[in-house]
C-alpha cells in the first residue's frame, strides 16, 4: 500500500507538471526556475516582495509566466500593459478573487460564501453582495460629509494619544515607535468607524486582531493552518464574536455611515449575523493593516532624513495661526489645508508609499483574452501586477529610484527620470488602480497626514541608541501592502523646543475637495 501511495503521488506530480508545461506560443514567456513546480515558491519565500523585481531584471519581456503548485500566473511589469488590463475589468476580474479571499481569511460559512459568489463579477448587472458592498463603501468613503465625520472623530482620538506623550518641560518619555503608532491608529480608526461601542475598545479584542493579522498568510496558504496558525485563528474568532455582540446590540446604528452600510448590505442579501461579524473582521483588516506601518515609516523618515523635519515644520507653520490670552499661547492648524498648501508634506507622504509599499494587484482571467493583440492570457489563470516592480523602475523614477527622495513628487524640484521627464502619474501604484482603486484611500491619507503633522509640530524625537537606523523588513507579511518593520525602534519624545509652554488646536473644515494622490483622482 505504501508503494502504491508513493506511485500515485509521483504519477500525480508528473501529470500536474506535464499539464502545466503545456504553453501556447502566444502566451507570455515562462520565467526560468531550476526546480520545477516549487522553484518559484522557494524564490518567493526567500526574497518575498523583491522576488518579482529580481525576475523583472532577468527577463526582458514586459509580461511573463510563472507556475506554482498547479496555478499559472502572468506577472506584468510594464505600466502600459497594467493600464490595458485595468480597462478590461469583466474579463480580467478582481471581484472573484476578493470574494474567495474574504471567505477564506474571515472563516465564513459555506452559506455566506455562496451568497457572496452570486453575480460576483457583476456580469448580470449591479446587484448581489459583492457589487453592492463595493458601491456602498465607495459612497461612504468618498470626500464629503460622511468622511468628514469620520475624520473629525479620528483627529480627536489622535490628539488624545498625543496628549499622553506630553510630559513636563525638559522631561522625556520613552516609547516604542511602531507600537505607539499601531495602538494610536487602531484606536483612532476603529472609534471613528465603529462608534462609541466599538469592539476594539476592549484591549483583548485589539490584541486578538493583531494575532490574527500576524498569522494571516498561514491561514490563507499555509500547511495545516489549524495547527500552525492556531493563535491567529483563535484571535479571529475572538474578534468575530465581539462583532457579533456589537451587531446584535445594534451598536452600528450609532457608528459611521461606513459601518452602517456594510451591515445593511450584508443583511439585505441574507447573510446571517454571525457571518456579517466574520466578514467585518476582514473589513477591519482593510482599515488597519497598512495605515499604521505607513504612518510609522513617514514619522521615522522625516526625523531621520537630514533637514526634512525643519523644512516640513516651516511649511506647516506657514498655515498655522495663534491666539493669546492670560493662560498663554494656543497654536491653531487647519488639517484641511495641509493637502492643498503643504506640498513638501504631501510629496513626502507619496514618496514614503512608493519607497515602502509592496502590494500586488491581482486579476483572474475569466476567458481566453488576447491582451493588446499580442499576449494570450488563458482562462482561469491569474494576473499579478506588483507595485514594487513599478516603484523600482529607474526608467520611470530616475537614477535614485532606490533612495528615499522626499521631494520626488514636487513638480518643480523633483528628480527627473532617465528620460528627463517627470514620472507618469499612473506609475504611483500604492492604492492600486482602475475600477478596483482602494476606496479607503482618502481616509487613510487624512489619517496618516494627521498623525504625522500633529506629532512633528508638537514633539521632538531622538533615537535612544543615539543614531537613526531603518529596521529591516524581511518578516513582512506577504499579504500586506506596506512593509512592516522586523524590529521596533525605541525613541525619546519631548515637547518641541521653543514651544514647550504652548497649547495646540487642530481643526477640520467641511470639504468635498479631492487630494489627487493617484492618477484616477486627477481625472475627476
Amino acid at each position: 500500500m505504501a508503494l502504491g501511495a508513493i506511485a500515485l503521488i509521483i504519477g500525480g506530480t508528473l501529470f500536474l507538471y506535464s499539464h502545466l508545461a503545456m504553453q501556447d506560443a502566444r502566451e507570455p514567456p515562462q520565467a526560468p526556475t531550476p526546480i520545477p513546480l516549487i522553484g518559484h515558491l522557494i524564490g518567493l519565500a526567500r526574497s518575498k516582495f523583491n522576488y518579482h523585481v529580481q525576475l523583472s531584471h532577468e527577463i526582458s519581456s514586459p509580461i511573463f509566466t510563472i507556475k506554482m503548485l498547479g496555478q499559472k500566473m502572468y506577472v506584468v511589469t510594464n505600466l502600459d500593459l497594467v493600464q490595458a488590463i485595468q480597462k478590461l475589468p469583466k474579463v480580467l476580474a478582481f471581484s472573484p478573487i476578493a470574494a474567495k479571499f474574504a471567505s477564506q481569511a474571515c472563516g465564513s460559512s459555506t452559506e455566506a460564501h455562496d451568497i457572496l459568489m452570486k453575480n460576483v463579477n457583476g456580469d448580470e448587472g449591479n446587484w448581489g453582495l459583492s457589487m453592492e458592498s463595493h458601491e456602498a463603501m465607495r459612497t461612504a468613503l468618498k470626500p464629503g460629509a460622511a468622511l468628514d465625520d469620520m475624520n473629525r472623530l479620528m483627529m480627536q482620538n489622535i490628539a488624545a494619544s498625543l496628549d499622553d506623550l506630553t510630559v513636563g518641560i525638559g522631561q522625556t518619555v520613552e516609547i516604542r515607535l511602531s507600537e505607539w503608532v499601531r495602538d494610536s491608529v487602531t484606536a483612532a480608526t476603529t472609534n471613528s468607524v465603529y462608534g462609541p461601542q466599538s469592539p476594539f475598545k476592549e484591549r483583548d479584542v485589539a490584541n486578538a486582531f493583531w494575532e490574527f493579522e500576524n498569522d494571516l498568510m498561514s491561514i490563507l496558504v499555509g500547511i495545516m493552518p489549524s495547527f500552525r496558525a492556531r493563535r491567529g485563528i483563535a484571535g479571529r474568532a475572538t474578534v468575530a464574536k465581539a462583532f457579533e455582540k456589537y451587531f446584535l446590540a445594534e451598536a452600528h446604528e450609532q457608528a459611521s455611515m461606513l459601518a452602517q452600510v456594510r451591515y445593511e448590505t450584508s443583511f439585505k442579501n441574507g447573510i446571517p449575523v454571525e457571518d456579517i461579524a466574520r466578514y467585518e473582521v476582514g473589513g477591519a483588516l482593510a482599515l488597519l493593516v497598512n495605515t499604521a506601518p505607513a504612518a510609522f515609516w513617514m514619522l521615522l523618515l522625516i526625523y531621520a532624513h537630514p533637514g526634512l523635519l525643519e523644512d516640513i515644520r516651516e511649511e506647516v507653520g506657514s498655515i498655522m495661526t495663534q491666539t493669546s490670552d492670560s493662560s498663554g499661547i494656543t497654536r491653531h492648524i487647519d488639517i484641511t489645508s495641509l493637502k492643498s498648501t503643504c506640498r513638501l508634506l504631501t510629496s513626502t507622504f507619496q514618496e514614503v508609499l512608493r519607497y515602502r509599499s509592496m502590494g500586488t494587484s491581482v486579476r483572474q482571467v475569466m476567458e481566453d483574452t488576447l491582451l493588446e493583440g499580442q499576449w494570450l492570457l488563458k482562462k482561469d489563470s491569474m494576473i499579478q501586477m506588483p507595485s514594487r516592480v513599478m516603484h523600482s523602475d529607474s526608467s520611470l523614477w530616475g537614477h535614485d529610484v532606490d533612495e528615499f527622495n522626499p521631494r520626488r513628487f514636487l513638480k518643480v524640484t523633483g528628480q527627473p527620470t532617465s528620460s528627463g521627464k517627470a514620472p507618469p502619474a499612473a506609475a504611483f501604484r500604492a492604492f492600486g488602480g482602475g475600477s478596483t482603486l482602494c476606496p479607503g484611500r482618502h481616509f487613510a491619507t487624512n489619517e496618516i497626514l494627521t498623525v504625522v503633522t500633529m506629532f512633528v509640530m508638537r514633539y521632538d524625537m531622538v533615537p535612544q541608541s543615539g543614531q537613526w537606523t531603518l529596521p529591516t523588513v524581511q518578516k513582512t507579511n506577504v499579504a500586506a501592502v506596506v512593509m512592516e518593520p522586523d524590529t521596533d525602534i525605541e525613541v525619546l519624545v519631548s515637547r518641541r523646543k521653543g514651544y514647550e509652554k504652548d497649547d495646540w488646536s487642530f481643526g477640520l473644515r467641511t470639504s468635498d475637495d479631492v487630494f489627487a494622490v493617484v492618477a484616477e483622482d486627477r481625472a475627476k
